[in-house]
């Protein structure tokens, strides 16, 4: 690979992570009636970020089967935790969870779909 591809491929990495965070962040700050409890899935944002970056390589790496792995691993990962996360069950941060996972997976697939027409363009 070129210095130019790494140069792109970097970029999208780049663009997933860290400006989806911020997306992510603005949409539910957006769809959130209430701001989110304390100590409620802890560490979301940079499980985000490392999902992102994950999902990003994985389809710019021709494997998208892998968004399947890491959404496979970040859902057991917190069932119990969404499980147990509020009395009846019917808890927030299921909510949250699902919101910014269907927004964090879509910006990391549309930056990888960047960067997969970012390296075509470079032949």
């Amino acid at each position: 690979m070129t210095w130019a591809g790494v140069a792109v491929v970097a970029g999208a990495l780049v663009v997933s992570v860290l400006l989806g965070r911020l997306v992510t962040a603005l949409v539910l700050r957006r769809v959130e009636s209430a701001p989110p409890g304390r100590g409620v899935l802890r560490g979301g944002a940079w499980i985000g970020m490392l999902e992102r970056a994950a999902i990003t390589g994985t389809i710019m790496a021709g494997f998208p089967e892998g968004i399947a792995i890491v959404l496979a691993i970040k859902g057991l990962g917190r069932y119990p935790e969404l499980r147990e996360s509020h009395p009846d069950k019917r808890s927030p941060a299921a909510e949250r969870f699902i919101i910014g996972t269907l927004i964090s997976y879509t910006w990391a697939g549309a930056s990888a779909v960047l960067g997969v027409w970012g390296l075509h363009a470079l032949g």
